[in-house]
């Protein structure tokens, strides 16, 4: 662990290096050649997920509820050519809270050198960097294996992160490490460091963040490790995702995930260790209906938790979560307009109770870009 850790912190310095000296030649250039060629502009934006459920619990009475679960505003824009700002919010209706979502200083010198500083989504899983507004499927984040990783709020944390993509012949390569507070986000003053690495093999997927489908704009072979440390404990993770588009504006889609999270991360704060895996096939149909087209979707996921802390004079014992998931969505305009119908059936070996849920969710997305001449 101690090599990994001297390793990452060279990465650390090398990649900040690149950023200063690229700062340097920033402040070198003429000031007239940068304003004569720099055009800025802001994008405001607004998102809303809300959803009806059902919960029927093992042995227990049901409950029905209309959920209000995320309403987010978005706000980005450039301070100089070299220079942007993020800022977003998150309403988040299981706590009625609203609360700071990203707010980063992005510093973007091409495709090879890019350093955030901030709140923002650290290097992780292919699962939190979509996060529930750019997912495949609606039951995000409840299968005890995707994005276990610690945060501050919502997969975020506060810190520094360098990222680059890079051609290797017909591939892509994108690289990212990165330094977070842990104090924030675990309770302990010794720094997170964060590294994921991805190859797309077909086409690209620019930038930082993801998606976990592109509806059949992309064809996609993907292959993703990250890994988090944090004085010894770990968070580890693989993921794949596979997509072809299907003549006529449909897509094949499957997804995968593999973790293992080592007293850093997990679902439950009363288990040391948990491991699992998921897999995710889904098919947007080609033909419209009406102003959309129907996705089908399946999802099958298996945990397990391990290393129980001690309660009392008993230690917890150990057990197995299985999810099972199925959507019938609603694509109207792939992120910005979706209906999902959902089910979900989640079953364990001992501790908890078997439940199942179905219900139906909307989301809904708008974004403006205003430029300033």
């Amino acid at each position: 662990m101690k090599d990994t850790r001297t390793i990452v912190v060279n990465l650390v310095v090398r990649c900040m290096s690149v950023f200063f000296a690229g700062l340097v030649t920033l402040g070198g250039m003429p000031l007239r050649a940068q304003s004569d060629s720099f055009e800025p502009s802001v994008t405001v934006g607004a998102g809303l997920q809300t959803n009806y459920q059902h919960n029927q619990p093992d042995g227990s009475s049901s409950t029905d509820q209309f959920s209000l679960d995320h309403i987010r505003l978005y706000l980005s824009g450039d301070v100089t050519k070299n220079i942007s700002v993020m800022f977003n919010t998150d309403y988040l209706g299981s706590g009625n809270t609203l609360q700071v979502l990203d707010a980063v200083g992005q510093f973007h010198f091409n495709s090879h050198a890019n350093v955030w500083v901030g709140r923002f989504l650290p290097p992780s899983d292919r699962d939190n960097f979509t996060g529930p507004f750019y997912a495949n499927a609606w039951a995000m984040y409840t299968d005890g294996i995707q994005d276990g990783y610690p945060f501050v709020y919502q997969g975020r944390d506060n810190g520094v992160a360098y990222w680059g993509d890079f051609k290797a012949g017909t591939a892509t390569i994108k690289a990212s490490v990165g330094a977070f507070d842990g104090a924030s986000a675990t309770g302990n003053t010794s720094i997170i460091w964060a590294e994921r690495i991805q190859v797309d093999f077909w086409d690209p997927e620019d930038g930082y963040y993801l998606n976990s489908t592109y509806y059949g704009d992309k064809n996609l072979l993907a292959l993703g490790l990250a890994n988090q440390v944090q004085s010894g404990n770990t968070a580890t993770t693989a993921d794949f995702l596979m997509e072809r588009k299907v003549h006529g504006g449909g897509a094949f889609t499957i997804e995968s995930e593999y973790s293992r999270y080592n007293n850093l991360g997990g679902y439950n704060a009363n288990y040391m260790r948990s491991e699992g895996a998921y897999g995710l096939a889904s098919f947007l149909i080609p033909q419209k209906v009406g102003v959309g087209r129907f996705e089908l979707l399946g999802k099958y996921a298996d945990a397990e938790f391990t290393g129980g802390i001690v309660s009392g004079t008993t230690r917890n014992p150990s057990y197995r979560q299985q999810t099972v998931e199925t959507d019938l969505s609603y694509i109207i305009k792939q992120f910005d307009a979706r209906i999902m119908a959902f089910g979900k059936a989640t079953s364990f070996n001992g501790v908890q109770k078997d439940y199942w849920e179905a219900g139906v969710g909307l989301q809904l997305q708008i974004s403006k870009q205003i430029k300033f001449h």
